[in-house]
């Protein structure tokens, strides 16, 4: 509130809103929802954007301010993403890998990003 009362648009804050905590689904514990308009009755600027998507992060930050008014940028994420046995799953927020596991979890983020390179 004090960001936008004192007119502070050279402030941008990023929400990683991958909808999880550690006991569950952040909507079964307190509705955070509809988060951009909460952010907007404080008198802020909303972005949402593929949290995922560099370009669509950049574009975001790139985009000039809305004179007198702070910015949020909602970047939408899947938590644990590129590791199918950690996504979505709260038990990725205290995960611990052995030397096997990080070897097998580095092979599949780097396949994951050889394909989505061959998708471009």
């Amino acid at each position: 509130m004090a960001a936008s009362s004192l007119s502070l648009d050279r402030i941008i804050t990023v929400i990683d809103r991958n909808r999880l905590q550690i006991t569950g689904s952040t909507e079964g514990v307190i509705a955070l929802e509809p988060l951009a308009a909460r952010w907007q009755s404080f008198g802020w600027t909303t972005r949402e954007v593929d949290g995922h998507d560099l370009g669509a992060l950049l574009q975001a930050f790139n985009t000039p301010p809305q004179p007198g008014k702070p910015t949020v940028i909602i970047a939408n994420t899947v938590k644990g993403r590129g590791l199918s046995y950690l996504e979505d799953d709260p038990r990725s927020h205290f995960v611990t890998f052995d030397d096997r596991q990080r070897r097998r979890a580095l092979a599949a983020l780097r396949r994951a990003v050889k394909e989505s390179r061959r998708n471009e």
